[in-house]
C-alpha cells in the first residue's frame, strides 16, 4: 500500500514539474527577439506592428509580429525613430 502511494505521488510530482517546464518555455517564446543587423527575416505576412507611443522625437522600441515563409510566427523587436519626428522640421 505504501509503495503504491509513493509511486503515485512521485508520478504526480514529475507530471507537475514537466508542466511547469513547458509553461516556462511558452513564456520565453512570447518575448520578441532583438533584431541584429543582417538577420534574415523571410517575412510572408505581417500580423502586427507595435511601438511605444510618445510625443517626443526620440529613438523608441518597436516590435513586429509576422508569419515567415515556413509558416512559423516570429516576433522581432527593433529600435526606430518615433512617429513624432515625422511632424517636426
Amino acid at each position: 500500500m505504501k509503495l503504491r502511494t509513493l509511486l503515485l505521488g512521485s508520478a504526480l510530482a514529475l507530471a507537475a514539474a514537466s508542466g511547469l517546464a513547458q509553461a516556462d518555455d511558452q513564456s520565453a517564446a512570447a518575448k520578441p527577439v532583438p533584431y541584429r543587423y543582417g538577420m534574415p527575416m523571410n517575412i510572408d505576412k505581417v500580423l502586427a506592428m507595435n511601438e511605444t507611443p510618445t510625443d517626443e522625437c526620440k529613438v523608441i522600441k518597436a516590435d513586429i509580429k509576422f508569419l515567415d515563409k515556413a509558416g512559423k510566427v516570429e516576433d522581432v523587436s527593433y529600435r526606430k525613430m518615433s512617429e513624432a519626428c515625422d511632424f517636426q522640421n
